[in-house]
């Protein structure tokens, strides 16, 4: 249900800031590179909006990222503290728990977020890819990536730096969730 409700939350901010804008669906495609038939499911609130397409978006259309993703106007330049447990919570994927590090802070060039990745079967994992680049490190757990064809297992410490366009998928190993620093680019 929750995910349902972000899907209603972030729907029409995407398509008041593209009617804002005054841009059709196929102009917002041509900026994005998104297909017209996925800017359509993602502004209905009928499909998982990716956080590449929300950069993509606040990229082509110079507004924050967090606008889309709250409906909050950051406003810190200098700098942003976010304490312990109080990242804002972006419900983006409903088995994963995302919180953003920085959503306070305006003009943000990356998007750092604190992710803790549920066990499951290698079967239930999903893949996904967006545009950009983007820096893993494990701090609690173990973790598997899947990275196109490879497995690739992360224990606490560990970091990895990757193409985010290469399909990609995560679950915590050993029936225990993993958490991680997860900063995209």
């Amino acid at each position: 249900m929750q995910m349902e409700q972000a899907y209603k939350d972030i729907a029409p901010r995407l398509r008041g800031l593209r009617d804002a804008l005054d841009l059709t669906v196929e102009e917002l495609a041509a900026k994005t590179g998104v297909d017209v038939e996925s800017i359509r499911s993602y502004e209905s609130g009928t499909m998982e909006i990716p956080v590449g397409f929300l950069m993509k978006v606040a990229q082509a259309c110079h507004v924050d990222l967090t606008v889309l993703i709250s409906g909050i106007e950051p406003h810190l330049k200098g700098y942003s503290l976010v304490r312990q447990g109080e990242g804002l919570s972006v419900e983006r994927r409903k088995d994963y728990d995302y919180k953003s590090l920085a959503y306070r802070f305006s003009g943000r060039k990356m998007e750092p977020f604190l992710i803790t990745v549920p066990p499951k079967k290698p079967e239930d994992m999903t893949q996904v890819s967006h545009s950009g680049q983007e820096f893993i490190h494990v701090m609690e757990g173990r973790l598997e990536l899947r990275l196109g064809a490879e497995v690739l297992e992360l224990a606490p410490g560990d970091s990895l730096y990757f193409d985010a366009q290469t399909p990609h998928a995560l679950r915590g190993l050993d029936g225990k969730q993993a958490v991680f620093l997860d900063v995209i680019l």
